[in-house]
């Protein structure tokens, strides 16, 4: 039934990208409104900018305030917050107006889902840089969540694709910076982090490769120590509490057999050691959440694309996927079955 779907709140990403374009052609192809009741949130102009843009119409409505009880399937409820005219922005570049609009949207739908009235948050492609420039000083979005849901433990950024999920150790920062911040905490972190959303998402043993820091895995400590003194100590003690992971592997093999189906998830130890394997594996369809926060958070992995933004052509695959991602993930968080999981 209708009613009991979850209710997730869909943000149109920073207009000067291709954001309102692929939430228009999901919103246009009934597939939103098929796994939620969906509520748009932001301006309305920027939803008409992404159905121009998309070349596809829908029924949609304003309203005051997240509906509740039994939603209709042939109109789109649209909070809309009247703070962004997209007229007045240029396109396919950086805004820091933009960001500063787009983070207060998302800080303002964070009050909602801590108020109980969104059950999970999906968004279309942002600028981080956009955002930084428009005043929410976070390294990336993530940070940001974390600090808005007054989460204090660990969390990192999961990719999902068809064939796996990536988790990491550290994330978006300088590469000198990620190394100094790689410690067994971390790894642990992570690697348990893996573990419990892979649960989440039905995987009842996942199995979890991780990678090395150095290449070929240090060969040794010949090119470097930190897998013998600090990855295996730390693999070791997830594996006797009953962690099934496999590793410190070296990072030119360890996608290989990921892509095999050897593992459910892999856990890396700095930003582009997996993302540069899982988009091209995946880009299509990627998926980005935010893993190990109180709220559900999910966006297409792909960015802004202003290369072709107001083309018609944006490929809207990720952003359905990433929907159904947060819909799905929302749906298992409010089971009272999985309450004991929150958080994980």
């Amino acid at each position: 039934m209708n009613s009991e779907l979850p209710v997730i709140g869909l943000m149109p990403g920073d207009p000067t990208g291709i954001g309102p374009e692929v939430c228009a052609r999901l919103l246009a192809s009934g597939q939103a409104q098929e796994a939620a009741r969906v509520v748009v949130v932001g301006d309305a102009r920027v939803l008409e900018l992404g159905m121009a843009d998309a070349r596809v119409a829908f029924k949609w409505h304003r309203v005051d305030s997240v509906p509740t009880g039994q939603w209709p399937n042939d109109s789109v409820p649209v909070l809309d917050l009247g703070n962004l005219d997209p007229v007045r922005i240029r396109r396919g570049e950086t805004s820091p107006e933009c960001g500063r609009i787009v983070g207060a949207t998302l800080k303002r739908m964070i009050e909602l889902a801590r108020a109980g009235e969104l059950d999970g948050i999906c968004f279309a492609p942002l600028s981080k840089l956009a955002l930084k420039r428009g005043g929410w000083d976070y390294l990336d979005e993530h940070v940001m969540f974390a600090d808005l849901t007054g989460h204090r433990g660990f969390y990192c950024e999961m990719n999902v694709i068809p064939q796996f999920c990536t988790f990491r150790v550290t994330s978006h920062m300088a590469l000198k910076r990620a190394l100094e911040m790689i410690s067994a905490e971390r790894i642990e972190g992570a690697v348990r982090l893996a573990h419990a959303s892979l649960e989440r998402m039905g995987k009842p043993r996942p199995r979890i490769g991780v990678a090395a820091l150095n290449p070929h895995g240090g060969e040794g400590g010949l090119f470097g120590d930190e897998e013998i003194t600090l990855i295996t100590p730390t693999l070791d003690k997830l594996r006797a509490a009953g962690v099934e992971c496999e590793g410190p592997v070296p990072a030119d093999t360890l996608f290989v057999k990921a892509l095999a189906g050897r593992y459910d998830g892999v856990v890396m130890m700095y930003h582009d050691q997996g993302q540069i394997a899982t988009k091209l594996i995946g880009f299509r369809e990627g998926v980005t959440v935010t893993s190990g926060l109180p709220t559900v958070f999910a966006t297409p992995a792909h960015g802004t694309a202003y290369d072709i933004v107001g083309q018609g052509k944006a490929d809207p695959g990720a952003m359905i996927k990433a929907f159904r991602i947060a819909a799905g993930l929302a749906a298992k968080r409010a089971d009272p079955a999985n309450l004991a999981k929150e958080g994980a």
